[in-house]
């Protein structure tokens, strides 16, 4: 049995499965690489990445296969830049994990507190991916409508109806329905983040039911019953972060990778105290202690915590890891990255025929 879509026929993808972009290090070329090589679509989060090193690790990629992929960027809106006094409070929070680590006391951040989005776009247009993707937020019209005369298809985030028909509205080509499940940032832009937690079932089956466009489901898919699942939901393609993020194509550390496949249901929770936007991970001493601790707007959240998240990292010290993943994170599974797409589809396959053999004659 093949599975295909009309929305994965038009990729040319062999499986509609999306690795999820996931930024700061999970999403390696070597990840995206491996899974389009097998037939899904390898996607890279570039929300942190300055354009010349986007167009290097795209060219490794294209050396390796010649298969579809994406590319994922944040759109959110940057603050104004902060003096020393309007970041007291955000810096004290952590000092003392900072010292806990061997590490100086944090300094104030600077901008730009990430790379400018205007210069990542123009990368873009110049590297047309097959897909580009956009996460936090929107693009203007006229930009969706120049990036799709180059023969990019272009998706957003949705973490609610409203978001998904604006969406549509702006001329995007699908929609990510991104469920209450799904680790990493929440994609919520329109609403308060705190109450655009739908679960991914439910958000999926009245996103398809609200807007013309394909619908991709994502949040809490770890294996074939989920993609067959979202599937009869009338999603088009399913898109999976967390299974991916324990192949040993992944970027993520090895604390991370080791804890996810040891952890249990309801291990995980949301915070902003990494980086200044609601993320899902697994809970961790940093999540718990910082709740009500004061921080600074995102990004520039994610600049106070990066030395401490890479210092935890290196030391094997699960306290101070952005440990991002779903609510499904203990369906993990330590694969090859082609070997779980395999997997993936057999999984998908049986399901579909397992819900078959449910019909009466």
């Amino acid at each position: 049995m093949r599975i295909s879509t009309p929305f994965s026929e038009k990729l040319g993808l062999r499986l509609p499965v999306i690795q999820a972009p996931m930024a700061g290090g999970p999403s390696t070329q070597e990840l995206v690489a491996a899974v389009s090589a097998a037939g899904g679509l390898g996607s890279f989060g570039f929300a942190y990445t300055q354009p010349e090193e986007m167009k290097r690790q795209v060219a490794w990629v294209r050396a390796k296969t010649e298969r579809p992929l994406g590319i994922n960027l944040f759109v959110a809106d940057l603050p104004a830049a902060m003096d020393a006094t309007a970041q007291r409070g955000a810096l004290e929070a952590v000092a003392g994990y900072y010292a806990e680590l061997g590490l100086p006391a944090p300094s104030p951040v600077s901008t730009p507190y990430a790379p400018d989005l205007e210069a990542q776009l123009t990368a873009v247009e110049a590297l047309r991916p097959k897909v580009l993707t956009v996460h936090l937020g929107s693009l203007p019209a006229e930009r969706v409508r120049k990036l799709k005369s180059l023969g990019i298809v272009v998706g957003g985030s949705a973490t609610c109806v409203a978001e998904a028909q604006g969406l549509e509205s702006l001329g995007f080509d699908f929609v990510i329905a991104q469920g209450g499940e799904a680790g990493g940032h929440r994609g919520t832009y329109l609403r308060d983040p705190a109450d655009a937690l739908t679960g991914t079932l439910a958000l999926t089956r009245l996103v398809v039911r609200a807007v013309k466009v394909p619908v991709v489901a994502a949040g809490g898919i770890m294996d074939g019953a989920g993609i067959a699942a979202v599937l009869a939901l009338g999603a088009q393609a399913a898109q999976l972060g967390t299974a991916f993020l324990a192949c040993p194509e992944s970027g993520a550390p090895d604390v991370h990778k080791d804890h996810l496949l040891k952890t249990s249901e309801d291990e995980t929770r949301i915070t902003e105290k990494f980086s200044g936007k609601p993320a899902r991970g697994l809970a961790n001493r940093f999540m718990k202690e910082m709740q009500g601790a004061p921080m600074l707007a995102f990004p520039a959240q994610n600049k106070v915590t990066s030395a401490l998240r890479a210092a935890s990292a290196k030391a094997g010290k699960p306290d101070f890891v952005s440990m991002w993943a779903g609510q499904a994170a203990p369906l993990a599974r330590a694969l090859p990255a082609a070997e779980l797409i395999a997997r993936l589809e057999t999984e998908t396959a049986d399901a579909i025929r397992g819900v078959g053999r449910h019909l009466a004659p």
